[in-house]
């Protein structure tokens, strides 16, 4: 179930996020497709349309996380994902040259789940640090 997400939530959500994936922290202006709404808590969970249960998301961040709220932890628990809204993304993750590291139980789910650090998605971020686009000085304030 996926409702239609009205151009002024979109312009809403992207703007807050600064352009950037909430999740990885790649400019949407860098990415092959553009970055979609993502709806954190999915609608299918009970989640509504609503800009408080939005964030920009790459397309890998929002395929790879689909409609699950969480995963389970290496110590075999249950435990949510990152939630742009209410966590802070310094609190979760480091960056590690072009590694995203997790340092909390939240971050672990999260950066599997999303699979922040496949070897794709490490080239690409270090081809745009190569180039100085990443991380950008938005994603900077976030780190």
């Amino acid at each position: 179930m996926s409702s239609h997400v009205p151009a002024e939530l979109r312009r809403l959500v992207a703007s807050r996020a600064d352009w950037l994936c909430e999740y990885c922290l790649i400019a949407e202006a860098d990415t092959f497709v553009g970055c979609q709404v993502d709806h954190i808590i999915s609608e299918k969970h009970g989640g509504p349309n609503v800009a408080e249960n939005t964030a920009l998301a790459c397309a890998f961040c929002n395929r790879a996380k689909g409609s699950d709220v969480g995963s389970i932890t290496s110590a075999g628990l249950f435990c949510r994902f990152y939630h742009p809204r209410t966590d802070c993304w310094s609190v979760h993750f480091v960056l590690d040259g072009a590694r995203i590291v997790s340092l909390t139980d939240i971050g672990e789910v999260t950066a599997r789940i999303f699979e922040f650090n496949t070897l794709d998605r490490l080239m690409e971020r270090e081809e745009l640090a190569r180039i100085g686009r990443y991380p950008s000085e938005a994603a900077l304030r976030r780190m």
